[in-house]
C-alpha cells in the first residue's frame, strides 16, 4: 500500500517546479550526503546520514528505506530506476514505480560515489576499500525483479587508499578515478586493466568531473585545490584554488558550461567553463561543509546538501541568489553563544543522529526522549545493532559519562554509533545535566 500510494503521488500530482526560485526540501533526520535529479527533471533524489533516500516531487517526499547506515551516493539510471550506495558497503538498485529494491552486491568498505556509463550498461562504484566496482546493468535493469539472478561485479584494484570518485569517458571505453592516495588514474572498462596514472597531486583527491570531448578534467582535493587539467596529458589548464579546504563536492550542468564546487567551509563557487572564470562565490551553509551538489536540469538552480537535514536550492541568477541568502534560515545549530555548554555539546556530538522528542523517525539514532533509566536497545521504532539488542546497559549519569569518556566504539564494541569522545569531564557533566532536563517525559520524570 505504501508504494502504491507513492506511485500515485509521483504520477498524478501536478508539478510545482524544481528550479527557478530559492527553495528547501525538508524531511530528512540527518545531513544530506547525496543529490540527483531525474532525467525528466521532475524529481530530486536525496540520500542522507539518516539511512534513507527521499524522492521529491512537488516538494513532497516518498521514502526509500533499506540501507543499514548512512547513504552517501545516489544516481538516477532513468526516470524509474535509481542506484544508491553508502556506509553499509552495499550498492542497491531501486524501481520507483514498485518500490522494489535489489542489493546488487557489496564492497568491503564504505561506498562514496557512483557513475553510469553513457550507454547505461555499466555502473561504477568508488569505495574506501581502495577498489572500484563495475556492475553490469544489461539484464538487471529489466529482469532483476523476475529472475533474481545478478551478475557478479568486477573490482578494479590499484589505488593505495580509498577511492572517492569515478567518471566514464564519453565513449565508455575508459574510466577515471581519484583517491585519497593523491592520484588520478585511468582504467580500461572492458578489461579492467590500469591504463596509466594520469597525475599525482600529493594530497588526497576528493572530487572529479570529466569532459573529455571538451578537453578538460576538474578535480578538488583535501588541501583546498580546485584545478582543471588536460585529461590526456595531465597538464594544468586552470586553477581556482581559494583559501578554503577541503573541496568536498562538484557538479556540472548538462552542457558542461558551468561547474559548481562546494567546500568544507560551506561555500559554493560557480565556474564558467568557456571563460574559465568564477561567476559566483557565496556561502551556502552557515555551519559546516557542503557535501553534495547537483544542478537542476535547466541549469537555473544549484541544489546543495550539508550538515543541515535539508536540501537548499540556490538560483544562479545573481540578484535572486542574493535575496535568497538574505532571507535564508540559518543552520539548525544556533549561534554557540546563545546556548549553555551542555546544549553546545549536544548539538556538536549528538544532534545529527538523535532527537529529544518522542519518536526516532528519519534519524540515524534512536530518540533520547526518556533516556535516563532506559535499557539500551529498548526504543521500539529504531533498528538497533545486535550488540545493542543484547546489551544490559541502563542509561544513567554514570553510563552516559562512560560512553563519551572512551567513545561508543570502545564502550560498546560492535555498536553502530560513530566515534565520539568528550575529553573534559566538565563537558560530559554539562551534557548530562542538559540531557536530564531536555529528555524529560510528560510529568517531568526522566524515567521511561
Amino acid at each position: 500500500m505504501r508504494y502504491l500510494l507513492a506511485t500515485l503521488l509521483l504520477v498524478f500530482m501536478p508539478s510545482l517546479g524544481l528550479a527557478g526560485p530559492f527553495f528547501t526540501l525538508k524531511g530528512h533526520g540527518g545531513p544530506v550526503m547525496g543529490i540527483a535529479v531525474s532525467p525528466d527533471g521532475t524529481r530530486i533524489a536525496t540520500s542522507s546520514f539518516d539511512y534513507s533516500i527521499g524522492i521529491w516531487k512537488d516538494r513532497q517526499a516518498i521514502w526509500l528505506d533499506g540501507h543499514r547506515a548512512a547513504v552517501k551516493a545516489v544516481l538516477f539510471l532513468d526516470d524509474d530506476h535509481l542506484v544508491t550506495a553508502g556506509d553499509d558497503f552495499s550498492v542497491r538498485l531501486w524501481t520507483l514505480s514498485t518500490g522494489q529494491q535489489t542489493v546488487l552486491g557489496e564492497h568491503k568498505g564504505k561506498v562514496i560515489h557512483l557513475a553510469v556509463s553513457p550507454d547505461g550498461t555499466t555502473l561504477a562504484s568508488a569505495s574506501w576499500d581502495g577498489t572500484i566496482g563495475l556492475w553490469s546493468l544489461k539484464s538487471e535493469l529489466l529482469k532483476h525483479t523476475a529472475s533474481g539472478k545478478l551478475s557478479p561485479p568486477r573490482f578494479l584494484k590499484g589505488h593505495q587508499a580509498g577511492v572517492n570518485a569515478v567518471a566514464f569517458t564519453s565513449d565508455g571505453t575508459s574510466l577515471y578515478s581519484v583517491s585519497a592516495d593523491g592520484t588520478i588514474r585511468i582504467w580500461d572498462t572492458e578489461t579492467g586493466a590500469r591504463k596509466r596514472l594520469l597525475k599525482r597531486h600529493g594530497f588526497g583527491v576528493n572530487t572529479l568531473l570529466l569532459n573529455d570531448q571538451g578537453g578538460w578534467l576538474a578535480y578538488g582535493a583535501v588541501d583546498g585545490v580546485t584545478r582543471i587539467i588536460d585529461p590526456v596529458t595531465g597538464d594544468d589548464k586552470a586553477d581556482f584554488t581559494l583559501d578554503r579546504r577541503p573541496v568536498l563536492a562538484m557538479a556540472a550542468n548538462q552542457d558542461r558550461s558551468r561547474i559548481a564546487v562546494g567546500d568544507g567551509e560551506g561555500y559554493i563557487i560557480v565556474i564558467d567553463t568557456a571563460k574559465w572564470q568564477i561567476e559566483q562565490d557565496f556561502r551556502a551553509a552557515f555551519r559546516g561543509p557542503v557535501w553534495a551538489l547537483a544542478f537542476s536540469n535547466d541549469g537555473e538552480n544549484i541544489h546543495s546538501g550539508g550538515l543541515d537535514s535539508a536540501l537548499y536550492s540556490w538560483p544562479l541568477d545573481e540578484k535572486t541568489n542574493k535575496q535568497a541568502l538574505n532571507r535564508n534560515e540559518r543552520s539548525f545549530q544556533r549561534a554557540p553563544d546563545t546556548m549553555s555548554n551542555g546544549e553546545r555539546q549536544f548539538q556538536r556530538k549528538c544532534s545529527i543522529c538523535h532527537s529529544l522528542t518522542p519518536g526516532s523517525a528519519r534519524r540515524a539514532g534512536p530518540t533520547l526522549h526518556g533516556v535516563f533509566g532506559r535499557t539500551a536497545g529498548a526504543v521500539t521504532d529504531y533498528p538497533y545493532s545486535v550488540t545493542l539488542q543484547k546489551s544490559d546497559i541502563i542509561w544513567s549519569d554514570k553510563t552516559i559519562d562512560g560512553l563519551f569518556d572512551i567513545g561508543p566504539d570502545h564502550y560498546i564494541p560492535g555498536t553502530k554509533m560513530p566515534m565520539q569522545v568528550i575529553a573534559k569531564a566538565s563537558d560530559r557533566k554539562d551534557l548530562i545535566d542538559f540531557l536530564r532536563e531536555a529528555t524529560k517525559t510528560q510529568g517531568g520524570k526522566t524515567d521511561p
